[in-house]
């Protein structure tokens, strides 16, 4: 796709997904991880303007000297800017600001793409693109997160639904010992976590091939998962008794029955979907009570091709480190990815909130273990 189609593209997702919003749900933030709709819009378009229009287009004006330190978000290099916390503080600019500062950038960015662009501008242009759509998929599980905990737990949409696979057949696919490639190759875009491309040597695994079921996770909770500490690491089981965790995230148990808020409002739970909203904690919990485990990133990425994935980010056995090789670039561009490997656990494959064509075998993604707002979910090892 030419650059200038791919970014118009991009650009009108982000506001599709927005349209059913009312003006009140775009400055909502109920909690530190999930940033209202409308800072996701002003920061996004801030990416172009900081990183490309600033630097590289002549006599550029910036919309407003303080959307700088309003729509930052954690590079250093770049300024002060507001804290995390304090996003949903931001009643001004109003959403009709953030439009305007939108419409401001795209008719600037237009100007810039319709002249010459040397590689490394396309390939800054590239990243900016995939920010956003990472930001498109945090905008529905951020929006997901906002009205599922309104009390009135209305529907962004009567009619919303993702292309789900029923699961049906369970089977675990045997993989043998052996050295197995990991990482990013070939030309096509990637984040600088998924270099560079190396060899592991694996032993002998089996890992299924579909993902757990919501019937099945129930299961679980019905033979007192939640109450056994067996099953949980000591930092899980804390965080279990701490919020007095029971079910997964927009589970509710209604007149003895269990329903889940989805993007269509309240509805009774799917058995044979795979389930979502899951922490690492549970994840693992769920694993060691069936006897079994987590597959670690690299077993996941040497079995990619002949597993279905994409429905639900998968939860890993794997910390996030860098792989052997990995260089930080300079500048505030080298911020993206690796100041964050600490703490956290890598998950693999996408989700039904991922733009299409986001996602691929290599892809990193990572979060920390009590995280389960976005599309999470559980696939076996053994």
């Amino acid at each position: 796709m030419e650059l200038k189609q791919a970014f118009d593209t991009v650009r009108q997702r982000s506001v599709s997904i927005c349209a059913p919003l009312q003006t009140e749900d775009y400055v909502v933030q109920p909690v530190v991880d999930v940033s209202p709709p409308k800072w996701h819009l002003g920061h996004t378009t801030w990416f172009f303007e900081t990183f490309i229009l600033q630097p590289n287009l002549k006599d550029y004006q910036v919309f407003n000297p303080e959307y700088n330190f309003v729509f930052n978000s954690y590079y250093e290099s770049v300024g002060a800017r507001v804290i995390r916390t304090d996003r949903g503080n931001l009643s001004r600019p109003g959403v009709a600001d953030v439009y305007k500062y939108r419409q401001y950038v795209d008719d600037k960015m237009h100007e810039f793409l319709s002249g010459e662009i040397t590689p490394e501008l396309q390939a800054l242009i590239t990243l900016g693109l995939n920010h956003e759509e990472q930001h498109q998929e945090l905008l529905i599980t951020d929006i997901k997160y906002i009205l599922g905990h309104n009390p009135l737990f209305p529907a962004y949409q009567e009619d919303y639904s993702f292309k789900e696979r029923s699961i049906t057949a369970v089977e675990f696919l045997k993989m043998p010992a052996g050295i197995y490639e990991i990482g990013h190759t070939g030309n096509g875009f990637c984040f600088d976590n998924e270099l560079n491309r190396h060899k592991v040597y694996l032993e002998e695994y089996s890992i299924s091939n579909v993902l757990v079921t919501n019937k099945e996770y129930l299961e679980f909770m019905q033979a007192g998962g939640y109450t056994d500490f067996r099953h949980w690491h000591a930092e899980g089981w804390d965080w279990v008794k701490t919020n007095q965790v029971k079910a997964p995230l927009y589970w509710h148990e209604i007149d003895g029955q269990w329903m889940n808020y989805t993007l269509k409002g309240l509805q009774f739970i799917a058995p044979n979907m795979p389930v979502a909203h899951i922490s690492y904690y549970e994840a693992a919990a769920y694993a060691s009570w069936k006897g079994m485990r987590l597959p670690t990133e690299n077993e996941w990425e040497a079995a990619a091709l002949q597993l279905a994935w994409g429905e639900r980010w998968e939860w890993t056995e794997s910390a996030y480190l860098p792989y052997p090789g990995f260089v930080k670039a300079p500048g505030a561009i080298g911020e993206y990815n690796g100041k964050f490997m600490v703490s956290q656990m890598v998950l693999r494959g996408g989700s039904v909130a991922t733009p299409p064509g986001h996602s691929r075998i290599t892809y990193r993604n990572f979060f920390h273990p009590p995280l389960r707002w976005q599309y999470t979910g559980i696939r076996l090892a053994k």
